[in-house]
């Protein structure tokens, strides 16, 4: 396998290009009255925070911090893939390869990375279609391909023994890994793992049925993104292309629906850090071929099987949905490890980076 070192450098038409057409945003009607987000992101809350983007946000120091971090590419059945490798001063030490989800990016590992790394030899690629690994030129990249190709490319860094971690879709792929290749993985961590109401089950708790109103909620309220992306992620891309402010407002409700903020997604995360994850989409324009993945996987969706190594999972309780814990241990028998904390949500190398990286070792660690 052929890699690549690898530099992210934005050419500067292409970052004023991004001004100007923020500049030139066709605003829709002003917010109705009294309705806060519930008709989606207020013009109140994104037009200040495209104007930021456009005239305070600084890229290039964004893209700086990037390329302190050891980049390369190289190319998986066909598909190019993107990735940072970060070895430990230790040699011994166990590699781990981070999982990123949608709308997420490798931006999402930044602040885990310096801590990680004391323990862990670290390898922290781009799904295929999403961001430096984007676009696909093939259908077919399902969480079972993308397993399969990343476990390729551990393979082809020589690492024979690791771990896979991940949340949201790197949730999945990381345990798909662990499925399909339970001779080289060591363990599987995840930060999201969803639970569903089981059919003719009545000796739930009331703690066990409150979680489960929150996948109640996001099926009936906060899963629209899903549904478009699944069916017609084409038509979609042409408006989150062609528009900055639209990608903005597609990536930036998640980071209000999905954390634990007082109102605002920068109550939760570093505003700079989340227009870096959002320019990525942008520079390389994979807003279609990033919902692409909901599209393949449609097909199977809800037909993965467990996997059969051990199994840590970390709980942060203002995710998109709350597990429970005894149905979760039913679909995943072999989980060893479940820690749940009393904040946090959906982006939790982002919102709470120290808790994580404590939960990974913990898990890890007791392997």
């Amino acid at each position: 396998m052929e890699i690549t070192p690898f530099r992210i450098e934005i050419p500067q038409d292409e970052v004023d290009d991004l001004r100007a057409r923020v500049s030139n945003t066709r605003w829709p009607e002003e917010d109705l009255p009294g309705v806060g987000w519930s008709y989606g992101i207020p013009l109140t809350y994104l037009r200040p925070l495209a104007e930021y983007w456009a005239d305070g946000f600084d890229w290039r120091a964004q893209e700086t911090r990037i390329n302190s971090f050891p980049q390369f590419t190289t190319e998986i059945s066909g598909q190019r893939v993107h990735f940072l490798h970060v070895r430990s001063r230790k040699p011994d030490a166990l590699p781990l390869l981070l999982i990123h989800g949608w709308p997420g990016s490798f931006v999402e590992f930044l602040n885990v990375i310096g801590p990680l790394s004391e323990d862990f030899h670290l390898v922290i690629p781009s799904l295929p279609g999403f961001g430096f690994s984007g676009p696909v030129r093939k259908t077919g990249w399902n969480v079972l391909r993308i397993a399969w190709a990343f476990a390729k490319l551990m393979e082809g860094l020589g690492y024979e023994r690791y771990g896979t971690q991940g949340g949201d879709w790197g949730s999945g792929i990381a345990q798909e890994i662990g499925r399909v290749f339970p001779e080289q993985v060591v363990g599987v961590h995840v930060n999201m793992l969803q639970t569903f109401r089981p059919q003719g089950v009545n000796d739930l708790t009331p703690e066990e049925l409150k979680a489960l109103e929150s996948l109640d909620r996001y099926q009936k309220e906060l899963s629209g993104y899903m549904h478009v992306q699944r069916t017609r992620p084409r038509t979609l891309a042409y408006g989150l292309t062609d528009s900055p402010v639209g990608q903005l407002a597609w990536i930036a409700e998640k980071f209000h629906d999905w954390t634990d903020n007082e109102g605002m997604p920068e109550d939760a995360v570093d505003r700079d850090q989340m227009l870096t994850n959002v320019s990525v989409y942008w520079f390389t324009g994979t807003a279609g071929s990033s919902a692409a993945l909901y599209k393949e996987q449609s097909a199977s969706w809800g037909q993965q099987q467990p996997t059969t190594v051990p199994t840590g999972v970390a709980v942060f309780p203002h995710d998109l949905s709350a597990p429970v814990r005894s149905l979760a241990e039913k679909m995943i028998p072999t989980i060893v490890h479940w820690t749940e904390f009393d904040r946090g949500g959906h982006f939790a190398a982002m919102e709470e980076p120290d808790l994580l990286v404590q939960d990974i070792r913990k898990f890890f660690g007791s392997l």
